[in-house]
């Protein structure tokens, strides 16, 4: 079978491997149907930050169809469609015994350390699997991962009502944000993204407001609102320091992006403001949430993609990536007889 590997940071080959074999005790065979390309995927590609296993087969957001059962398995039939839980926890950790498994001690993520979906086929563990109805698109179904890990951050800030809230990055993890505010929040929704096309994008699929990360802007779409709550998506350090200066007191900041850097940050700031900084990793019981939303937003998530590609295409389509040249918000590979 056809597998995009890496094998260390800027070495990813498309090659021809063994498919798995039968599934061990606990575990359950997939047939692949759809995947997504991940920010997060590209910064292994570029740094190798988290290679700990080489070769790997890549590839953490995807959906597939059950293929075989390992001993054991009993929530699973031969047939089902599912889509996979991203987070490798260990289930023994303080952490883990208490619900929080996106913050496991031994935390590792599928795709690196256990082969991952840019493959044909692929085997996991059948805790990590969710059903998702089978008349969806699997290329929507390979978008319930980033979306869970959006709606993780939209809860743990916890906006109140009425208040404005502005999504710094539009990527899919920005995107898909300002998406789920726009279902679940009544107060306003800003966006502010480098790439003017993909704002007006998220913008035009979710009702939000583009606006520059300036004051003037921000007073000017929201009139006699201020704003005291943000997520930053871009992980960018700049970025950050400018969303501190602009939030009034009494509000957050929600961190979900992948950061390079540090920045010098005055304590004082956040104590004389009451400025909550909120860090939001992956997420927590989300993913069966997330699922159970697509038949709903999934008219928006198609209208979000960049575009499909097989798997052929996975290298040229990290280097397209990197390079800022996207359009939409999610690069998907539609694997063979992958279809709706």
């Amino acid at each position: 079978m056809k597998a995009a590997r890496l094998y260390a940071a800027g070495d990813l080959r498309i090659e021809d491997i063994d498919p798995p074999g039968a599934p061990q005790p606990g575990w359950v065979r997939l047939r692949v149907t759809a995947a997504g390309i991940c920010g997060s995927d590209l910064h292994n590609f570029r740094t190798g930050q988290w290679i700990s296993r080489s070769p790997s087969v890549a590839g953490h957001e995807f959906a597939g169809t059950v293929t075989a059962l390992g001993d054991g398995v009993r929530d699973f039939a031969l047939g089902d469609r599912v889509v996979a839980d991203s987070r490798f926890w260990c289930g023994d950790c303080p952490a883990c015994r208490s619900g929080r498994r996106n913050v496991c001690t031994k935390l590792g993520f599928v795709g690196e350390v256990c082969d991952g979906g840019f493959a044909e086929e692929v085997s996991l563990p059948a805790r990590l699997l969710v059903r998702h109805d089978p008349k969806l698109d699997p290329a929507i179904a390979a978008m319930a991962e980033p979306l869970a890990v959006a709606l993780h951050a939209v809860r743990r800030q916890r906006v109140p009502a009425g208040e404005p809230v502005l999504v710094a990055g539009c990527g899919p993890i920005g995107g898909f944000a300002a998406l789920i505010l726009s279902r679940l929040h009544d107060g306003p929704v800003l966006v502010a993204d480098r790439n003017v096309e993909r704002a007006e994008l998220v913008a035009a699929v979710t009702g939000a407001a583009v606006v520059g990360l300036d004051g003037a802007a921000i007073r000017s779409a929201l009139g006699d609102k201020v704003l005291r709550h943000a997520l930053d998506a871009t992980g960018n350090v700049g970025v950050l320091e400018t969303l501190l200066d602009l939030l009034s007191g009494g509000g957050s900041l929600a961190l979900v992006g992948i950061s390079h850097g540090t920045i010098p940050l005055d304590p004082n700031l956040l104590v004389e403001r009451e400025t909550a900084l909120i860090g939001c990793h992956a997420f927590a019981g989300e993913l069966p949430e997330a699922v159970a939303m697509l038949p709903d937003l999934a008219p928006s998530l198609a209208r979000l993609l960049d575009r499909e590609i097989g798997i052929d295409d996975v290298p040229a389509a990290y280097a397209r990536l990197l390079a800022g040249e996207s359009h939409g918000l999610k690069t998907i590979l539609r694997m063979p007889g992958g279809v709706a």
